[in-house]
């Protein structure tokens, strides 16, 4: 299973350069939230802190529309940005509705 996870973020790839800009950490976020249709845009907001960058954090955002109920995104801290900042030590995700905040999770090691 581990093999094939490999070759599917890989695809593509014929290079050793093209190889890697495509090693790094992914995320996949998955979210549910079907009462709150209709009430405001989604956004999934994921925050990080690298190895290297000592207490900075990174974030990223994805947006959904008002309509929808589910959804998925995913995050991945690839390429120089992984080689220059280091490994993922710890994160948080939130799911947010409308500017209110729904849902969130953490690493264990996020302050």
């Amino acid at each position: 299973m581990l093999r094939m996870e490999k070759e599917r973020r890989l695809h593509g790839a014929v290079s050793m350069a093209e190889r890697r800009q495509k090693l790094g950490q992914y995320y996949t976020l998955l979210w549910y939230h079907p009462a709150g249709a209709g009430q405001g845009a989604v956004e999934l907001v994921f925050q990080y802190q690298q190895g290297a960058t000592a207490s900075r954090v990174k974030h990223m955002t994805k947006q959904f529309p008002a309509t929808a109920t589910e959804g998925s995104a995913e995050f991945a801290v690839i390429g120089d940005d992984y080689f220059k900042g280091g490994k993922v030590l710890a994160w948080k995700a939130s799911l947010r509705r409308g500017g209110r905040e729904l849902a969130t999770r953490q690493s264990y090691l996020w302050q």
